[in-house]
């Protein structure tokens, strides 16, 4: 009975701390969003003023640029330790030391380092784009093209759910593997995790294995898929133009 006890007890601390996890990792989110929108904001108004050969201001937005860049960073650091915590905490037979938990998996996740090469991908991007204003098609001094390859940010990678067929703009509840980074529509690859003993991702040619506990709503995922939604937004070409061409024949 005292076992029993103490199973349910670990289990409820469990569902507890994931709650409380996700809570804050929903309430970040409009954070990371805004200053994404604001790194992108200092981007375009950098490549104007070296439309106009300003670059004393270009290097004082690259300067703001790297600033908020740092903070983005420790957001998503601080966010992606959350979710970690919420998905893999399991209470023990002793009271739980939450820092050092917490600080345990900070170390962990900076020898990963995928936050420093998004970073350093965003920032290279920054570069690029106010490069190519005079220089376009022409590799950045000290850069080969392998490594622009190699640092760029890779965001959404499919644009539909591989097993619903669903953009992934459409989907109300999105997931993303945490190893290979494909998104899924979230019920859907449950159920094809739950039928399938192979358990690898279903996009043709990846290799990796899915994890139930490894298949998450990230930090980083609704803000990329609204971002995925803008952009589409605006390369719709817009309705209603006239056609004026014929115009000048009548002349």
């Amino acid at each position: 009975m005292a076992s029993t006890s103490a199973a349910r007890r670990g289990v409820g601390a469990s569902v507890r701390i994931k709650n409380t996890t996700d809570t804050f990792v929903s309430d970040n989110r409009p954070l990371i969003s805004d200053i994404r929108k604001a790194l992108n904001t200092l981007r375009e108004v950098a490549v104007e003023m070296e439309r106009f050969n300003r670059s004393e201001q270009v290097r004082e937005l690259e300067d703001a640029f790297v600033e908020l860049l740092g903070t983005y960073e420790e957001s998503m650091n601080f966010t992606n330790v959350m979710e970690s915590v919420g998905s893999n905490y399991q209470p023990g037979p002793e009271l739980t030391d939450f820092n050092k938990l917490f600080k345990n998996e900070v170390s962990r996740l900076k020898r990963n380092a995928s936050s420093n090469r998004q970073t350093a991908g965003m920032l290279r991007q920054f570069k690029e784009a106010v490069w190519n204003v005079h220089h376009s098609g022409q590799p950045m001094p000290g850069e080969e093209q392998e490594d622009i390859v190699m640092t760029s940010t890779q965001g959404i990678l499919n644009t539909a759910c591989p097993i619903s067929g669903k953009s992934i703009t459409d989907l109300a509840d999105p997931v993303r593997s945490m190893d290979c980074k494909h998104v899924y529509d979230k019920s859907a690859i449950l159920h094809f995790m739950k039928n399938n003993p192979t358990k690898k991702c279903p996009v043709a040619g990846c290799p990796k294995p899915l994890k139930a506990n490894r298949v998450v709503c990230d930090a980083l995922l609704h803000v990329e898929i609204e971002e995925l939604r803008s952009s589409n937004k605006n390369t719709v070409e817009p309705e209603g133009i006239e056609d004026f061409t014929a115009l000048d024949n009548e002349d």
